[in-house]
């Protein structure tokens, strides 16, 4: 998926583990497929996991260091399971930078039609948010480079929407996307003191068990910053009846709402000709986004 993506595999993480964590070296390894683009995910054992990046450089560094910061402090505080990182590998092996050995969490990626009762994960999908919101800020990560900029104000992001937007010639209605990007666009940023973000509520990390939410994974885009990205499961996951109960819920502005919209279709308009012929998964996620993103411009909602 990236030209400098980085090859794991089973062997690779036994001799990290002999290396470093001998006490788990003689434990089953098992990659986990997965249509992720920033982590190879192997279980190790019953109980724990092992995390590779896929690619290294100074921005993994810190993601890879916030996350041993911050979740073992969340996860009393969350009323659904997080991954607490357990131990942090260093390069060694002929893998170049650190990685994670975390807690396991049972579960399948939840899908709309894994999902029991959509408006039910709806709702406790936003009093995550709300709880996650409510944890003190202070020295929290601002957003950078570390969490995708997750969190900046949705300005930031119009040269590279404008330049995706033609990116996607052929690919989509691109005058309708961006009428609707110069719309949401013309939302008033957020002007309240930030607060802790996830950045990144897809589907694929959210973890559903017997048709119920009950985990929140790849915490990449931990930061402080705009709650708008935090929208993102109204485009990505939700419809209708589970799609107003989440809004709901979360009890947001129009415009955080809006800007939350604009980031949803930002996201999805950058990864469709990305990923276009090498993770056909991203490709529906991006497609079915800007369908939805549309269809709510052309309901005035």
């Amino acid at each position: 998926m990236h030209a400098d993506q980085i090859t794991t595999d089973v062997d690779l993480v036994r001799r990290l583990l002999r290396v470093q964590f001998p006490q788990w070296a003689g434990l089953a390894i098992e990659p986990i497929a997965s249509d992720g683009t920033d982590n190879a995910i192997y279980r190790l054992g019953d109980h724990m996991a092992v995390r590779l990046p896929l690619g290294q450089g100074p921005a993994k560094i810190e993601q890879i260091s916030k996350e041993h910061e911050w979740l073992p402090k969340f996860a009393a505080l969350l009323p659904l399971s997080i991954p607490v990182p357990l131990a942090k590998g260093e390069p060694a092996a002929g893998y170049p930078g650190p990685w994670t050995v975390c807690e396991w969490l049972e579960g399948e990626n939840a899908t709309l039609d894994r999902l029991a009762d959509p408006v039910m994960a709806a709702t406790e999908l936003a009093h995550f948010i709300g709880a996650l919101q409510r944890i003190d800020p202070t020295s929290g990560p601002a957003p950078g480079v570390h969490n995708f900029f997750r969190g900046v104000p949705l300005a930031r992001r119009d040269s590279m929407t404008r330049d995706a937007i033609a990116g996607c010639a052929g690919l989509i209605d691109t005058d309708a996307v961006a009428s609707a990007w110069e719309t949401d666009l013309r939302a008033p940023p957020w002007e309240e003191p930030p607060v802790w973000i996830h950045g990144d509520l897809a589907p694929g990390n959210l973890l559903a068990v017997d048709g119920r939410l009950a985990g929140v994974i790849d915490w990449g885009g931990l930061g402080v910053g705009d709650p708008a990205i935090e929208m993102l499961p109204a485009w990505n996951l939700f419809l209708g009846e589970s799609r107003a109960a989440f809004r709901a819920a979360l009890s947001v502005d129009d415009a955080t709402w809006a800007r939350g919209r604009g980031l949803a279709l930002s996201q999805a308009l950058v990864a469709l000709p990305y990923y276009l012929e090498t993770n056909p998964a991203i490709v529906r996620w991006a497609r079915h986004m800007i369908h939805e993103v549309l269809e709510d411009h052309a309901r005035g909602a």
